[in-house]
């Protein structure tokens, strides 16, 4: 998704679950494939982990420079010459007794060498990529928002993604292609789970300038970015409490660059919505540290038979309105909680707020990801929908991370 949680090579209160064994294997072998300082420590029962590499220099990766033709279904898959990438999965879904879910699962793909500094080597557990996930779980009806992080080496199996057929795993979460246009996502964990079949009904959407999405005005400073903005959703969700058949709407957000944020740019709010006529609306903001939005951030409006429109922030053709605010009691930062988003020219009034407060994932990095629903009016018509919202930077900047 656009912009999306960084892959921190500042790994800083890594909570991992896994044992420190593990981790000592997995967390080395990164710092030493990408020549990082490592730091790591054992507190309460934990491992507590951190690879830095503030330093890294982005030389040698493919740059984002401009539009380039897309191949699909191949483009859905990896593309590891660039430095960093990821497919983002979120959705909302309803039991038949209207209990409503809202999910995360997430992968990110990191390059540790540039193509042309990368070798041959014997043994099966080497790797050129380093794979994290998250996975999180909201239960309305409990109240309840669960989150969860791993970290895994693209090797031996134990994540990786491909084109041809797609997928992209890393242990047991995974997404795969099943056929044209339908993807089987799983994930479990501490008695949570995730079975779902995704149907496209629409179709790519290339985000920006075909696909070639500008952050920043330095050169190379975008990425591709890739939209599957309707999936129709059925299968599965498991709780301790039970276990639903449920269906509703997901969206899926693919990128791959290799940049960072400019100086001065700390964040950014992401917005995905779906609206029951059929429509769906992406929007971001990238956040200033003088607290203005910078030019660059933009959007699309999807039309129901799957046409898109830009919508760029510099030409007022959208505008995000902060109602209320959040605070966290585990990391103190404070989010704001509702907005109004108003788009003009497709004469949408729209109201905005979470399906729970807390649904911050406290994991490497804090940001707050969660279901939305969404009240108000086209054209004087009332409208409803759900959707995503994601907020990064408000527990820490982000600048210079993504």
């Amino acid at each position: 998704m656009l912009p999306a949680p960084e892959f921190p090579f500042i790994l800083h209160k890594a909570k991992m679950k896994r044992s420190l064994k593990v981790l000592l294997g997995v967390v080395a072998a990164m710092a030493v494939a990408a020549g990082a300082g490592l730091l790591l420590r054992q507190e309460g029962g934990q491992a507590q982990a951190r690879l830095i590499s503030e330093g890294e220099s982005p030389a040698g990766f493919a740059r984002v420079e401009g539009p380039r033709p897309f191949d699909f279904p191949a483009d859905h898959g990896p593309h590891p010459d660039y430095q960093t990438e990821w497919w983002y999965y979120t959705g909302n879904l309803s039991a038949a007794d209207g209990r409503h879910f809202g999910y995360q699962l997430t992968f990110f793909r990191r390059a540790l060498q540039p193509a042309a500094s990368r070798a041959d080597r014997e043994s099966g557990w080497a790797a050129e990529q380093v794979y994290m996930a998250h996975f999180a779980l909201t239960d309305v009806a409990a109240g309840e928002f669960h989150a969860f992080e791993r970290f895994s080496r693209g090797a031996a199996g134990l994540a990786g993604a491909s084109g041809s057929p797609y997928r992209v795993w890393l242990e047991g979460w995974s997404v795969e292609e099943t056929g044209p246009g339908a993807y089987r996502l799983r994930a479990a964990q501490n008695g949570l789970a995730l079975d779902l079949m995704l149907v496209d009904a629409k179709g790519p959407v290339l985000q920006g300038d075909r696909g070639y999405s500008q952050k920043g005005p330095q050169p190379g400073n975008a990425s591709y970015y890739v939209s599957l903005t309707r999936l129709e959703t059925n299968g599965l969700v498991s709780v301790p409490d039970g276990r639903f058949d449920v269906a509703g709407l997901s969206w899926m957000d693919h990128e791959f660059g290799t940049s960072a944020l400019s100086r001065g740019q700390i964040g950014w709010d992401w917005f995905s919505i779906q609206l029951d006529d059929g429509s769906e609306l992406m929007l971001y903001h990238i956040r200033r540290e003088d607290g203005s939005i910078d030019p660059y951030s933009q959007g699309a409006y999807i039309a129901p038979d799957g046409t898109p429109l830009s919508l760029s922030h510099r030409a007022g053709d959208y505008r995000i309105e902060v109602l209320g605010a959040w605070r966290s009691p585990r990391t103190g930062a404070e989010y704001p909680a509702r907005w109004r988003i108003e788009v003009p020219g497709e004469g949408l009034r729209l109201r905005v707020e979470p399906w729970l407060a807390d649904q911050e994932l406290d994991v490497s990095y804090a940001y707050w990801e969660g279901a939305v629903r969404v009240t108000g009016e086209r054209n004087g018509q009332s409208i409803g929908g759900n959707g995503y919202v994601e907020m990064t930077g408000y527990a820490g900047s982000m600048e210079g991370q993504f």
